[in-house]
This record gives structure tokens, sequence and C-alpha cells, in this order.
């Protein structure tokens, strides 16, 4: 079914703030689960909201965290989130990292001690709204077989970067570095739908195309996935002191303790390099020029990176965003969670 993006926020907004959350961070939550939702990410829009709701009500999300700001050189800093909203420690977070960019030319703001953040290119895409280029990057879940491997070992750990234009537009990419992000497979579950056999394995290690029998996913082109993924395990675990590797907490173990996840903000402000309007006038004339490049047969036209985001989001900006109707029933409905989650096997069905 389909509803308008500002009653889809205010129904997850309510059903957080009734599982615990305060209201702040339940606006910031909700918030960044519509941006999902209305780019056509559903792995990372509503779908997301009961798991977080039995967290918060089991007491694996701090509903009262102290955030902290420990600057540690002109251009760094720790944002602590105390097991808090990671949502919300991604936002405010980015918006420290912003200030410290627009002085300083660059600014590095690792976060530490936080829950799921989900999509990452909201943070990204907060950078570019203010006139700097972001760049962030997270941990998740192992459940990604290394290249040559049989056992997960790295999250999916997703990258994502934004840069402004002369106009609202912006370059903006959002990518796990698996084929495909596990939300996925979550998503074609809700719908019973199948999945292409690049995406992941089966117990045997055998490419599937059922997202109920997968197992493990793949790194993106093999040992270059692979290697993108130790990246990004290394700048938003091993460098904040955290658990790295197959030791981050499952996000389904022990929904009654923080998960103690990081991420790491990087950015750029372009008038300490280039100069903003060269900068932003450049990235308009590559976006005219990729589209402006001969589709290939089978394709209307070369889109830049973000830019099939933009017309996802003037489709439901028509016709409301779509929702998966047993969500909706959830969202709408006075349970606040199941008790569905909770030392659940991530790949069972």
């Amino acid at each position: 079914m389909r509803i308008t993006k500002e009653q889809l926020k205010s129904l997850i907004k309510n059903k957080l703030h009734r599982a615990g959350l305060k209201e702040d961070h339940a606006e910031i939550a909700a918030d960044v689960l519509v941006f999902a939702d209305e780019r056509g990410i559903h792995s990372h829009g509503a779908m997301r909201v009961e798991y977080y709701a039995e967290r918060i009500a089991k007491g694996g999300i701090n509903t009262n965290p102290v955030f902290k700001i420990e600057k540690t050189g002109p251009c760094t800093a720790i944002f602590h989130g105390d097991g808090g909203n990671g949502h919300a420690a991604a936002k405010m977070a980015m918006d420290e990292a912003i200030k410290m960019a627009k002085e300083n030319g660059v600014a590095i703001v690792g976060v530490r001690d936080i829950s799921h953040s989900g999509a990452i290119s909201y943070f990204t895409n907060q950078a570019a709204k203010e006139h700097v280029i972001g760049f962030s990057v997270c941990q998740s879940d192992p459940m990604v077989v290394p290249f040559g491997g049989a056992e997960p070992y790295y999250g999916t750990n997703p990258i994502a970067f934004a840069a402004p234009s002369n106009d609202e537009k912006m370059l903006s990419l959002d990518m796990a570095t698996t084929v495909q992000a596990w939300g996925k497979i979550l998503h074609a579950r809700s719908k019973n739908e199948s999945i292409p056999d690049t995406w992941a394995v089966d117990r045997n290690g055998e490419p599937t195309t059922n997202p109920f029998d997968v197992n493990a996913l793949l790194p993106i082109a093999g040992p270059k996935g692979y290697g993108l993924a130790m990246t990004v395990d290394v700048l938003s675990g091993i460098l904040l002191g955290l658990p790295f590797g197959n030791k981050v907490s499952s996000m389904y173990e022990n929904l009654s303790e923080y998960r103690h996840l990081g991420q790491l903000h990087i950015v750029i402000n372009p008038a300490f390099f280039t100069g903003l309007t060269q900068f932003k006038q450049d990235i308009s004339t590559s976006m005219q020029d990729l589209n402006a490049i001969k589709p290939a047969p089978g394709f209307s036209k070369v889109l830049f990176p973000g830019e099939n985001n933009d017309i996802v989001i003037a489709e439901y900006k028509e016709k409301g965003i779509e929702i998966v109707d047993e969500i909706y029933k959830y969202l709408i409905s006075d349970t606040i969670h199941n008790n569905q989650y909770d030392h659940k096997n991530p790949f069972a069905k």
C-alpha cells in the first residue's frame, strides 16, 4: 500500500517513542527511516521498526544516553554514543563534523558505542546540503564470507559519499561492500520474491535464488569487495578501539545488551581546495556530462550516481510511499513488538 511521507514518519516516530526512545531521538530515527523508504531503499526503512522497538523495549538501546564530543585535535574528534540510538548519534556527530570542516577545511569524527544507524547516505547527504563533501563508513553484523572462505567474518560494511552541486541535486553513493545488502534479502523475504543467484550462498556455499536459504552473503567483485570490507572494518572498528571482524555483535544477539558499533564520518570543505563555486560548478558539469553520454542498448539514459533516488522520490511524492501491508498494520497497531527478534539466527526463515 502507499501512504504519504508525513504519515509514515508520524507512525514510525510514534512507535519508537512508545517503545521508549526520547521524542527527539525518535524524531531523528523516523526521519532516517523515511529517507530510505522514499528512495525505494525499503531494506533500511519501515521494515526495521519492529526490530528497533524490541531492542529499545528490552534495554538494548540506551534511551537516556549521555552523548559527548571529545575533541582529539583541530580536525578530529570522538563522538561517544553511550549505547544510544544510532540514528540520532550519527546525525549529531555529522553536525559536529560539518561545523569542524567549515572552520578547518577537513574533519574526521569517529562515532563509538552506538546501535544500528540505518542508511548512512542520510548522513553524507546531510553534509552535501551544507555545501561540503561527506564520506561515511560503518560496521555491521559478520555475515559475509571473505574471498576464498567458507565462514562469515566481515559485515556488509557500507560506504557512503555525497558532494554538492550548483542546485539541490548532489552526487550520492551508498553501497554495501557485498553484492547486495542483507536488508535486501529481508525485503525479498517479506514479499516472497526470489533473489539473483549472485547475491548469496546457502549452507553448502552454493549460490541460491531462495532468500530463505541464504546462509552468507558474497562480497562484490570477489577479492575487491573483500578488501573494501576490510578497509571499512579498520576505519570504523579497529581505529576506534571497538570490536571488529567476527567480534562485532549480531543485530539479533542479546537484545537487552548494547551493541557498541562504530561509524566514521569524514567531511571535506571544497572552499579550502579548488574553491566552493568552482567545485560545485564542476560537479554540475560532471552530472551533465554523464547524462549526455550515449546510452547502451537497453538503457534510455545514463544516470549520475544518486539520480535514481531523485526519480523514486518524485514518484513517491505523487503516489505516496509504498510499504508492505503487514508493516503498515504493525505501525498502526498498539503492539510494541511481537518478541520475534531476540536470539534469532539472522539467516533463519
